[in-house]
């Protein structure tokens, strides 16, 4: 894959140049003359044999275990669903009925948001038609590319990337940076180092599709990443991050202080894929799920939903000291 050749370069090249502290001033890539694919008027929910049976009832309100506190940072994080089928559909559906009792007003896409075929009509069937009522509701949904996106798809408007392989957006106390793992560049990793090194915000989070973390089966931990990336994570303090690849839901132990989660079941599922080892504090991998986080003062609060409403994760995790030495920002 171009990123594992990448990366290699990157080891012995890069690395110390995006630790260093020179001043260089941030690139972002020109965005291109690309059209929003055309959506069709209407997109059904698939019906195919051997499909997995229907989604339960959505669960009771009293299974919030979310503090819904009034003015908090309120996401949705959901990964490897753009299947198109109908398991994908079943979890959107208990995403519309999740935030009925937690209005969620965003969602952090963690890449493989489509598989196979990426047509115009691919966008509706796979991504338009099961999101709709979130979508409608004025729920943004802000993506990171995986390794079964087409790169041209970070020109869909719906997605939220201006055209950018890499961005970052700004909510309330919280700052979030989008990464595209599939190419981690010198661009990209000069540009990330000056994003965190200027971040006045009290959270930094980043989100990004193959896990530095991981105790997949398939994929697992993505070590030639972790050793490029995990040094500027810990040097400007970044508190949590999100990924996907592995189909499978995993809380990790925090590794050099920072919270990983691995939430890449939302559409895909690969039961029994879970190995568990040291890094795993929680793990499901018998059903598709998604995650509603808050963030509420010092505190991001999580709670992992499976396709049938079925809570199998929930907590709340302190925000860290900033690194000694940390520049203050005025």
């Amino acid at each position: 894959m171009m990123r594992r050749v990448l990366t290699t370069f990157l080891l012995s090249v890069a690395v110390a140049a995006c630790v260093s502290t020179s001043q260089v001033s941030p690139q972002t890539a020109p965005v291109g003359q690309a059209q929003r694919p055309p959506a069709a008027a209407e997109a059904q929910p698939p019906s195919r044999p051997g499909a997995a049976p229907a989604a339960a009832a959505p669960a009771a309100a009293t299974d919030l275990t979310l503090p819904h506190a009034k003015d908090s940072v309120k996401f949705l994080a959901l990964g490897d669903m753009g299947t198109g089928d109908t398991p994908q559909y079943e979890v959107a559906k208990q995403m519309v009925a999740w935030r009925a009792k937690f209005p969620f007003d965003f969602a952090i896409m963690l890449g493989d948001n489509l598989y196979g075929s990426q047509a115009p009509q691919d966008f509706v069937q796979k991504f338009d038609a099961p999101y709709k009522p979130l979508l409608d509701a004025g729920v943004k949904f802000y993506a990171a590319l995986g390794n079964h996106d087409n790169q041209t798809n970070r020109f869909y408007k719906t997605w939220n990337m201006n055209g950018e392989r890499f961005y970052s957006y700004t909510k309330q106390n919280a700052k979030f940076i989008a990464l595209d793992s599939d190419y981690m560049d010198p661009k990209q990793l000069k540009w990330l180092e000056d994003e965190l090194k200027a971040a006045k915000e009290d959270w930094k989070i980043v989100y990004f599709h193959h896990p530095l973390y991981s105790s997949g089966g398939t994929h697992g931990s993505e070590v030639d990443l972790r050793l490029i990336l995990e040094p500027l994570f810990v040097q400007y303090g970044v508190n949590a991050v999100y990924s996907g690849h592995d189909h499978i839901y995993e809380r990790i132990k925090p590794q050099k202080g920072i919270y990983y989660f691995v939430s890449g079941s939302a559409g895909q599922l690969r039961k029994g894929d879970l190995k568990r080892s040291a890094l795993t504090e929680v793990g499901y991998d018998q059903d598709q799920s998604f995650m509603l986080n808050e963030i509420v003062g010092d505190d991001l609060y999580f709670q992992a939903i499976t396709r049938t409403g079925k809570t199998i994760d929930s907590g709340s995790l302190h925000r860290q000291p900033k690194p000694a030495g940390a520049a203050v920002q005025k």
